[in-house]
């Protein structure tokens, strides 16, 4: 009997490490350049592809911005609530996440993205490249 019960405390303890160790959930931004908190970015999965809308906006003087340098249907269109991260598709056999995009609706630039859960899944590795050239965000778990 006990030994049941501790397989299944132990099996819920792994699934619960496993379930962490996917960008699903909500997600701090942290600037890359001056380490502030932005934006929450909730993350989900539909399909086995990844897309994350803002879901908050920090400084609550830029609740209403919109995307005035995106090129595409985003175009003049409010940050808050815009899906910002696109197509991610898991590597097989390792924990990134690419294929897809993201989108800085501060400067309209659209970047080829990775996501890599790091720290057990406490934060999330965002590097976004145009070219040979890329950005690095580490970004701060709020919940699942």
């Amino acid at each position: 009997m006990l030994r049941s019960v501790l397989t299944l405390a132990l099996g819920a303890l792994a699934t619960s490490a496993m379930a962490q160790m996917s960008p699903v959930g909500l997600w701090r931004t942290i600037d890359d350049k001056d380490g502030t908190a932005k934006s929450e970015i909730r993350i989900v999965e539909k399909n086995g592809v990844l897309s994350g809308r803002v879901e908050k906006i920090i400084d609550k003087t830029k609740q209403d911005e919109k995307c005035v340098e995106c090129k595409d249907e985003r175009k003049d269109q409010p940050i808050l609530g815009m899906e910002i991260l696109r197509g991610l598709k898991k590597t097989e056999g390792s924990d990134t996440w690419e294929g897809g995009n993201i989108l800085d609706p501060n400067n309209g630039k659209i970047y080829r993205a990775t996501v890599t859960p790091i720290e057990g899944g406490a934060k999330l590795q965002m590097r976004g490249y145009i070219a040979f050239f890329f950005r690095t965000q580490t970004w701060v778990r709020v919940s699942p």
